[in-house]
């Protein structure tokens, strides 16, 4: 079994608000000073979902990331926990995709990477939370897909799926090929042995461009307009309730709640 495991690179999401900033000028989460970049954590429950699989069944796992050079470190963890092989799409033309051209780009990996029978990404990616490239990219290869994902096995050579719901979960059962968005509930990724460490040291990540890919300039124009990107912020106030008793003090405010038509 061939599984390709879709991987973003991204400003580490445990890093200090204060340390969160917005480049304006391109409209972009700036990376924090001296704070490296990690792997997308719902990546990496998909990759440890993957490996799972693999572990039972056999196969292969490959990882995938569209991103700068710098995402060749998450490549390489990828390789640490137990993947396979991995490939980065990486060019300048890449630089100011939309979630379409993004699922695009990755679609034309997997083309090139021949045939497979699964594909698991995470359900959004942590730095936008837009959750869009996973479903496009199903559409994108003609494949049934389902998210978000809090297990999966393989049964008489399908995959049956817990796919999330608002109050629990749907049993859906999904043929090979096909996509699946993971979400967290599925369990927490391993840690790279010392062993897959050291192999990801020597190995060697292929680097496509979009020549390689046969993706013209006219296919990877965004179809959205960012007009704007910002740190939204939020102000409280506070006023304290005060009474002689605590009898005397809910009173008030439960005056004060009425009036504010709350309760």
């Amino acid at each position: 079994m061939k599984i390709i495991v879709t991987i973003k690179q991204v400003p580490d999401p445990d890093i200090p608000p204060s340390h969160f900033k917005i480049d304006e000028s391109t409209l972009r989460v700036a990376p924090p000073s001296g704070v490296a970049p990690v792997m997308n954590g719902y990546d990496a429950n998909a990759l440890e979902t993957a490996l799972r699989l693999k572990e039972q069944n056999g196969g292969e796992v490959v990882a995938l990331s569209l991103g700068p050079a710098e995402a060749r470190d998450s490549l390489k963890r990828a390789i640490a926990m137990g993947a396979d092989s991995a490939v980065l799409v990486s060019d300048e033309a890449f630089d100011q995709l939309d979630s379409l051209a993004t699922a695009r780009a990755l679609s034309a990996a997997i083309k090139k990477l021949g045939e497979y029978d699964l594909i698991l990404c995470g359900r959004q990616a942590s730095d936008t939370d837009a959750g869009q490239v996973a479903l496009g990219l199903a559409e994108l290869l003609g494949l049934p897909a389902a998210s978000p994902i809090q297990a999966v096995e393989v049964v008489d050579g399908s995959f049956e799926v817990h796919r999330v719901t608002e109050d629990g979960y749907q049993r859906v059962k999904l043929p090979r090929p096909c996509l699946l968005a993971v979400s967290s509930e599925i369990g927490e990724p391993r840690y790279p042995p010392l062993k897959g460490i050291m192999a990801a040291g020597r190995a060697q990540i292929p680097v496509w461009a979009a020549a390689d890919l046969g993706l013209e300039a006219e296919q990877l124009k965004p179809r959205r307009e960012l007009r704007r990107l910002y740190v939204e912020t939020r102000e409280g106030q506070v006023e304290l309730i005060e009474g002689e008793t605590p009898a005397e003090a809910g009173e008030k405010l439960a005056l004060k709640l009425r009036e504010a038509k709350l309760i």
